[in-house]
């Protein structure tokens, strides 16, 4: 009989399995921080759906982490993008600067859309949010080079950059170009929308370092067949 319940509350009881730094076993369920998810109505629900809901009222739930949240403002890649700006742990200056950043963006729009014929006005995007993601997406270079040692020798040998891999090259150079190659009594700021400016034209130092970059790659195709080591 002690066997028996034992059995039972083995799934209940919350303990360290093999998965690293975990303290939920398998038996514990993925938060869910979507509004809309909670204001649906059931009628509106899936079989699936209903069946996930009825779990949630039986079975314990997983404390969400402090970077998910259920705000409509949240955006991951300006919350990454601010986490590589951050010098010595400051992040309410690496934020007050993305927020300013956003507003001068804003604003250079808006002064570009009223100047604008009436023809034109509706080419110009205003949305500081729209033109921050596509300049990260025009300064993603695509292919890579890794050093490669082959017979004593090493080379140049053009390979293909992961998503993450991507990303995090065009927020690099993005900050690394508006630290150091900018004149140092133009606030961060400016320097950044300027250069967000820019990068959403496919135009500055950042999209010309991408195409430099997929030049020497290309360069290198030659030895392309060394990439499998």
């Amino acid at each position: 009989m002690a066997a028996t319940v034992t059995g039972l509350l083995k799934s209940w009881t919350p303990r360290v399995i093999a998965v690293r730094w975990s303290r939920y076993n398998p038996y514990y369920i993925e938060p869910e921080v979507k509004k809309e998810s909670y204001s649906r109505k059931e009628s509106e629900l899936s079989a699936e759906e209903k069946a996930e809901r009825d779990l949630k009222t039986l079975r314990p739930i997983k404390a969400a982490p402090n970077s998910i949240t259920s705000s409509v403002f949240n955006d991951p890649v300006i919350s990454k993008f601010i986490n590589m700006m951050m010098d010595d742990g400051n992040k309410i200056l690496a934020r007050d600067i993305m927020s300013q950043t956003l507003e001068a963006i804003k604003r250079k729009q808006l002064e570009k859309y009223h100047q604008a014929p009436s023809g034109q006005k509706e080419e110009i995007e205003c949305n500081p949010y729209t033109i921050f993601h596509q300049a990260v997406e025009n300064c993603k270079p695509v292919v890579g080079l890794a050093s490669i040692q082959k017979g004593g020798k090493f080379y140049q040998v053009p390979i293909p950059i992961k998503a993450n891999r991507r990303r995090f090259l065009a927020m690099k150079w993005m900050i690394t170009e508006c630290r150091d190659n900018k004149h140092r009594r133009t606030h961060m700021p400016d320097k950044l929308s300027e250069e967000l400016l820019l990068a959403y034209s496919k135009e500055g130092n950042v999209v010309k370092k991408k195409v430099e970059m997929h030049k020497m790659a290309e360069a290198n195709r030659a030895y392309a067949h060394y990439r499998w080591w």
